[in-house]
């Protein structure tokens, strides 16, 4: 599987691992599938951070990436297909999100029930 993480997700990975589901702790530890680190959420997140509402270590991203997630650039044609989704979720970075995992066929793992209307595949979080 082609895992996409949403930004609290990252966040209970590197400091509330006891929050994911055990079986969704497994799927992002098995080599047998991709994680991806969208840009979006390191920038979501940085956001956060910068108005005190988030402490992070500040080389989380370097971390994530070196414990073998990958890196998911925010592209035109994701940002195209952001705009053109249906309403049904005001945050932009969540709809950014949705756009990456439907444009490149990723499951999007996450615990926000407000997805759900999108189609995208999810593994909750």
């Amino acid at each position: 599987m082609r895992l996409l993480l949403d930004s609290h997700v990252i966040v209970w990975w590197g400091a509330f691992p006891a929050r994911l589901r055990p079986e969704t702790e497994a799927a992002l530890r098995s080599p047998a599938n991709e994680v991806f680190l969208s840009a979006a959420s390191v920038w979501e997140l940085g956001l956060k951070v910068a108005r005190g509402k988030l402490s992070l270590p500040a080389d989380y991203a370097a971390r994530l990436l070196a414990a073998g997630f990958e890196e998911l650039p925010v592209t035109v044609a994701h940002a195209d297909r952001a705009m053109h989704l249906p309403p049904l979720h005001g945050d932009p970075f969540d709809r950014l999100l949705i756009a990456q995992a439907l444009a490149e066929g990723m499951v999007l793992v996450t615990s926000d029930r407000a997805i759900t209307g999108y189609g995208v595949p999810l593994m909750p979080a």
